[in-house]
């Protein structure tokens, strides 16, 4: 009897997953273990394993799905086996169409639209009735009429190969390749006569390469946080320097140790001088639970900013306050890697109450750090550079790091956030003595 797949629960507040790329095909032959397909929530990336033996009969959602966990996804039995009550539109979801082995050419979901979407169509900046074909529409994809407008194609020209008499993408590129791409003179708005000889050799290239990459999950899901935080907070940036003398000398001397404290980064410093100082100050260290109530935490949650190749990802070290610095330095680490590697809990991607990010090392002297919602602050940590100074009457240069803290105005006035940092630069200039508390 035929079984079938689902979509693992990859953590306990994923409702949701990103189908990636299937390892398997119909047809093919798995045993358990076996990797079926890969997928992906707003922050990680995952394998599927088989959890069944036979054949691969049918495969019920395609590359780049948004699929329900537990939901099934594919079917594996024996060859000609029944797997119709297996398939998500027999359990009541919404009906899906089943992927095919077939190779056969397929326009692509931006070219794939209802008639109704199609009948707002604009061609050449009118309104589709003005470019009736003899059906009454000229139905063109968004992606065709954009490479069309780009071009200078006549889409006029192009002869349909989309579903319902469509045209697509592709039947631009063919007309472009034909020669017979351009509008007639007389279509050309405003051209006057007499076009010099030289202006008419003029000719659009027959084809303009380019590529349309769509967001992935991870991509989607920091797109939309970035744009709810800008539009929904009253964000104000304050940016300060320090003299990082005291934290470079520390990193020298741990990093000559030998042991375990040689891996200790002036990252570490920052994050350990950080949770010491938020616990002083509430308001920072807290999110917003609606316009009217900031819910201040016992402990600091600190998110670290982590960049990866699937985009920005912010694991959370909880109760980093109550963590010495080679603790702190070791989780950093830890979840940095497996943020990277796509392995980590998704539950450690969420409960922060504030976040750090480091762009020191790729030389940003000075920066705006959007906050992560629903926290009220984030620090942005720069680059050092040299700077000089009067001492006892003599000019001499010292190490200068710039940090620059966003914070919700709506929670933080400026003062309170002007003392937190000036708290937080004395921290990291006495940074042995904060160790020492």
């Amino acid at each position: 009897m035929a079984s079938a797949v689902v979509m693992p629960k990859a953590g306990i507040t994923v409702e949701t997953c990103i189908m990636g790329k299937w390892e398997k095909k119909v047809g093919d032959r798995v045993n358990p273990g076996d990797i079926l397909f890969t997928y992906e929530t707003d922050k990680a990336s995952f394998e599927c394993e088989s959890t069944a033996e036979g054949e691969l009969l049918e495969i019920f959602f395609r590359e780049g799905d948004e699929v329900p966990v537990l939901v099934n996804v594919c079917a594996i039995g024996e060859k000609g086996e029944d797997v119709s009550s297996l398939r998500p539109d027999a359990a009541g979801l919404p009906d899906t169409t089943a992927v095919q082995t077939s190779t056969a050419e397929r326009p692509s979901p931006a070219d794939d639209l209802s008639a109704e979407t199609v009948k707002s169509t604009h061609v050449d900046g009118q309104d589709s009735k003005d470019a009736e074909s003899e059906t009454g529409i000229l139905k063109i994809s968004p992606r065709a009429r954009n490479l069309a407008e780009r071009s200078g194609a006549d889409v006029r020209l192009a002869v349909p190969t989309g579903p319902h008499g469509r045209i697509i993408e592709r039947d631009i590129r063919t007309l472009l390749e034909s020669g017979a791409a351009l509008k007639a003179e007389g279509d050309a708005p405003g051209q006057a006569a007499g076009t010099s000889t030289a202006a008419a050799e003029l000719r659009v290239p027959e084809s303009i390469g380019y590529k349309d990459v769509k967001f992935s999950g991870i991509r989607r899901a920091i797109a939309k946080a970035m744009h709810s935080s800008l539009s929904s907070m009253a964000q104000l940036t304050h940016h300060h320097t320090f003299d990082a003398s005291e934290i470079t000398e520390y990193r020298k001397k741990l990093k000559n140790s030998g042991g375990d404290e040689s891996g200790i980064t002036i990252t570490d410093m920052i994050l350990y001088a950080v949770s010491r100082t938020l616990i002083n100050h509430p308001d920072l260290n807290a999110n917003m639970i609606d316009e009217n109530t900031i819910r201040q935490f016992d402990h600091v949650h600190l998110g670290l900013a982590v960049d990866t190749p699937r985009g920005l990802i912010v694991p959370t070290i909880f109760n980093a306050d109550l963590k010495s610095l080679l603790e702190i330095s070791r989780e950093a680490k830890m979840l940095a890697e497996a943020a990277r590697t796509g392995s980590i809990n998704p539950d450690l991607l969420k409960g922060g109450t504030f976040t750090v990010s480091n762009l020191g090392s790729y030389g940003v002297e000075m920066f705006t750090p959007v906050i992560n919602p629903p926290q009220t602050g984030i620090l942005g940590v720069c680059s050092i550079v040299q700077r000089v100074r009067e001492v006892e009457g003599r000019i001499t240069t010292y190490p200068a790091m710039g940090l620059s803290l966003t914070y919700d105005h709506r929670a933080v006035d400026g003062a309170p956030a002007a003392r937190f940092m000036s708290e937080l630069v004395k921290n990291l200039e006495n940074f042995t003595l904060l160790l020492a508390k």
